[in-house]
């Protein structure tokens, strides 16, 4: 059995979507993932980088987001043979707790409350593996980190970076049986 860490916001929970639907809705674009190669929107429109900001501090924001495709397939497998932790960066909008916390009970009911870890700071997290779509988390990390792909880090390289869910859990199954 071994420890696993696992981000929140575009590992398991699709923020980038409605981030880019919201925006979409405000501004008449028609922005789409793939658009996103590389960047953040707010890079695409640095001028409008407050008012994504601000709907993103909305205490309802996090409260509606799609999952990310297989992740909760894959970790309620995953959960049956390791311990499964989720450690979101909370403290970049720390009005996302409540919303956060009810997204997980919600759709991840099979994670223990207790394991659910709210920080800033991911070196505290003590895990064999941390999934997550910022390599500045990983590079801080004491155990194995795995890249999960994301738009905004397309072209970043790192020896563990897996596209999908379904990867992830064929790498567990490999490597633990």
């Amino acid at each position: 059995m071994v420890r696993i860490a696992v981000d929140m916001d575009e590992v398991i929970a699709d923020f980038v979507s409605k981030e880019i639907r919201l925006f979409n809705e405000a501004n008449g674009t028609t922005y789409v993932k793939n658009d996103l190669a590389g960047k953040k929107l707010r890079e695409l429109h640095p001028e409008q980088e407050e008012s994504i900001r601000e709907r993103v501090k909305d205490t309802r924001y996090f409260s509606d987001l799609p999952l990310i495709d297989g992740a909760k397939e894959a970790l309620e497998k995953l959960s049956e043979k390791h311990e499964i932790f989720i450690t979101t960066a909370a403290m970049d909008f720390p009005t996302s707790f409540n919303a956060k916390y009810a997204w997980l009970q919600e759709h991840f009911a099979f994670i223990p409350k207790s394991h659910y870890v709210f920080c800033g700071d991911k070196s505290i997290i003590s895990a064999d593996y941390l999934i997550d779509d910022h390599k500045h988390h990983l590079e801080v990390f004491q155990g194995q980190g795995i890249l999960f792909a994301a738009p905004h880090n397309y072209y970043e390289e790192y020896p563990l970076k897996m596209n999908s869910w379904d990867e992830i859990y064929e790498y567990f199954v490999e490597t633990y049986g």
